[in-house]
């Protein structure tokens, strides 16, 4: 049985790697960041799925790096949240610079720590046209880097890197997964907004597999 570290943010995509790595018989330790995103209630799902299935979880606190890397609408009250497909040019507000290195970063020196073999993320191919820390060419790097940058070389684990958000989802469907456990609105309401990127294409992924959404939304 391998030891893996799971970058899990509780949303849908994240959730469905946590549980990949289980069902690929892995000892999994789960590791969240607060990196100050407006939808911190990830973080809470996050906390009660891993309580709930007894895994190791840590939320670490980066929200000093807010000094840093300012101007996206996802950590920043200051600019809205676009409305929208992923594919649009507003969405480029959505991106928070350097994220996933930095998140990646931590997640292999904590691997290396408790000497684990991988990290897992969920990058997947809907991320592509708006995230260039989700394309082929980044992960492919970064795992060059991650083998090299230790004494221990950390693999780069991306299970879903070539396929969309309704992919996933029929994959979780298939595991018999609950996704009322996720959280994926970027507005980090009561309920779901239904209207951002991160809701639409969710919508689009029930849609595709012909199923309900669980959540609730405004």
């Amino acid at each position: 049985m391998a030891k893996v570290v799971v970058i899990y943010s509780g949303g849908m995509d994240s959730f469905t790697v946590l549980h990949r790595a289980l069902r690929d018989g892995h000892e999994v330790y789960a590791l969240s960041f607060n990196y100050g995103q407006r939808h911190v209630k990830e973080l809470e799902v996050a906390h009660q799925v891993t309580t709930q299935l007894g895994l190791p979880h840590k939320i670490v606190d980066i929200t000093a790096i807010n000094e840093l890397i300012a101007n996206s609408s996802l950590t920043s009250s200051d600019v809205d949240i676009p409305e929208g497909h992923y594919e649009e040019v507003s969405m480029k507000s959505t991106v928070v610079p350097n994220r996933n290195m930095i998140l990646l970063s931590l997640a292999i020196g904590y691997a290396v720590s408790i000497e684990a073999q991988a990290v897992y993320y969920g990058a997947h191919s809907g991320d592509h046209a708006i995230y260039p820390d989700c394309r082929p060419e980044f992960v492919k790097r970064m795992n060059d880097v991650s083998q090299i940058a230790n004494y221990q070389p950390i693999e780069i684990a991306v299970p879903y890197l070539d396929c969309d958000k309704g992919e996933i989802l029929k994959d979780g469907l298939a595991m018999g997964l609950d996704y009322r456990q996720t959280w994926t609105c970027y507005n980090g309401r009561e309920k779901a907004c239904g209207k951002c990127g991160a809701c639409v294409e969710r919508l689009e992924a029930f849609a595709a597999n012909q199923v309900t959404d669980p959540l609730p939304y405004e």
